[in-house]
């Protein structure tokens, strides 16, 4: 098999916080914004890679879910639990720098994992975690 990751999906509860957060702070494109209000996806990417793609959802528009896992949902994205996402870059202490320098919520500064990888995370305004691990 050939395969991509083309889209990843992650929830947001504010449309707004979620473009800001992913253009003006990751400095994400956004490649499309449809739907009005709380109720819009957002899809953003890395300039230069036009096949890989973040889907930001509203959280538990799928009809077929029930208003207790909607509420089961709301309750995991207060607590940070929902959604998490891996990103990369080959300077992980200048990006730290740059998203510390920013109203971004810093969960923990890059430290060397045991299991062999250097990361920080971050929280989004849903309170995605946003795990940036340094790249060899």
């Amino acid at each position: 098999m050939d395969l991509t990751i083309h889209t990843t999906v992650l929830p947001h509860d504010d449309p707004d916080a979620a473009v800001a957060f992913y253009r003006d702070v990751l400095g994400f494109e956004v490649r499309s914004d449809v739907g009005q209000g709380p109720m819009r996806w957002i899809t953003v990417g890395p300039a230069g890679q036009p096949g890989t793609s973040i889907l930001l959802a509203p959280p538990a528009a799928d009809p077929g879910i029930t208003e207790e896992e909607r509420r089961t949902i709301v309750e995991m994205m207060a607590k940070g639990t929902y959604g998490w996402i891996l990103l990369a870059t080959p300077d992980l202490d200048g990006t730290f720098e740059k998203l510390q320098a920013t109203d971004a919520e810093v969960v923990q500064e890059p430290t060397e994992q045991p299991y062999g990888v250097r990361d920080c995370a971050f929280r989004d305004p849903a309170g995605n975690l946003i795990r940036i691990q340094q790249t060899r």
